[in-house]
């Protein structure tokens, strides 16, 4: 246990009251926690590169955070009637194609390392940036009707485009 997986810990603990500040319709305190969490993604990466302090934990618990806060804010906007549902069933589709993927591949005993793919770091920021941008709008009573139609567009193609990339780089590695 080091400093950046105390960090990521800690933005696994803002998840669910991220959630609740949804939920409660506190969209300020959402949109803070939100870019807390951003943040702190952000300087335990640098603290674990910079300071040699990567560990096999963190290599698994960052990710999982990541994922825990960006599906759960995907379900939880559609459920508030914030983003179409279309779009959080697309977000959590892809995420449980991929892990199904990996469970799949070790029973059949070709267990599979999933990289990321540069079009799934361009989706995740897409991601981010969406959802940021959803929690301002709710949270300044903003009218972007024109980059939240955009942000849907781009968020629906990444994670459409980024699925596919994923499961055509597992088809490969299975038909090896």
């Amino acid at each position: 246990m080091n400093l950046p997986n105390l960090i990521t810990i800690g933005r696994l603990i803002i998840v669910p009251v991220v959630i609740w500040a949804i939920s409660a319709d506190l969209p300020q305190l959402a949109l803070g926690l939100f870019l807390l969490a951003g943040l702190s993604d952000a300087v335990d990466g640098f603290i674990a590169r910079r300071f040699n302090m990567r560990t096999e934990l963190g290599a698994y618990l960052d990710p999982l955070a990541d994922k825990a806060l960006l599906v759960s804010i995907y379900v939880t906007l559609a459920i508030s009637g914030d983003i179409p549902r279309w779009v959080a069933i697309a977000v959590v589709s892809r995420d449980l194609m991929i892990v199904g993927a990996i469970v799949l591949s070790s029973v059949l005993a070709k267990p599979v390392v999933i990289r990321p793919l540069a079009v799934s770091k361009v989706n995740t920021a897409v991601q981010i940036a969406f959802a940021a941008l959803v929690l301002s709008r709710e949270s300044f009573d903003f009218a972007w009707t024109r980059p939240y139609q955009l942000g849907l567009v781009a968020v629906g193609g990444l994670t459409a485009l980024s699925a596919a990339a994923y499961l055509a780089a597992w088809m490969r590695h299975m038909a090896r």
